[in-house]
C-alpha cells in the first residue's frame, strides 16, 4: 500500500483558496512547508500545487475557476490538517517569526504528543505536533 513504508503518500488533504499565492506563500515560509509543484491558468490562478512536509503532502488549488472538485468545495467551511512534526517548538518558532496567528501554543497533550495550532490566511486550522502513530500495512 501507498505511503505506508516512506514511499508515496497515500493520502493528500486537497484545500481551495480565493488566493492560493499567498496560501502557497506562508506555508512555504511560516510553517515549512516545500514547494514541489505548481501549475498556474492563464489568468495566474494556481490550478494546482503540491507542497510536502515530511514524507506527506497537500495540494491547494484556487477557487473558482470550475471543475467538480471546485463546485463540491463551494461554501465549504475551512478545514482542519496534522502535520507531523520532529521539533514542535522550533517550528513554532518559525511560524510566529512570520507572523502566523497561533491559536495554541506549543502544549503536552495527555496522549503524549506535543502540538501547536495556527490559523491560515483563509481561516484552515493547522496542527502541528510529534503525533505519529504507527500504520501498520
Amino acid at each position: 500500500m501507498a505511503g505506508t513504508n516512506g514511499g508515496r503518500p497515500s493520502i493528500y488533504p486537497t484545500l481551495l483558496y480565493a488566493d492560493a499565492k499567498t496560501a502557497i506563500r506562508q506555508l512555504t515560509e511560516a510553517l515549512g512547508f516545500t514547494e514541489l509543484s505548481v501549475y498556474e491558468g492563464e489568468d495566474g490562478s494556481v490550478l494546482h500545487a503540491e507542497l510536502v512536509q515530511g514524507n506527506g503532502g497537500v495540494m491547494i488549488g484556487s477557487k473558482g475557476h470550475g471543475g467538480v472538485f471546485d463546485t463540491a468545495m463551494k461554501g465549504a467551511g475551512p478545514s482542519g490538517v496534522y502535520v507531523v512534526v520532529d521539533d514542535v517548538d522550533a517550528h513554532h518558532r518559525r511560524a510566529v517569526d512570520h507572523g502566523a496567528e497561533i491559536l495554541m501554543p506549543p502544549t503536552d497533550q495527555d496522549y503524549g504528543s506535543r502540538d501547536y495550532m495556527a490559523r491560515d490566511t483563509e481561516g484552515n486550522i493547522w496542527s502541528f505536533g510529534t503525533y505519529a502513530p504507527e500504520i501498520d500495512a
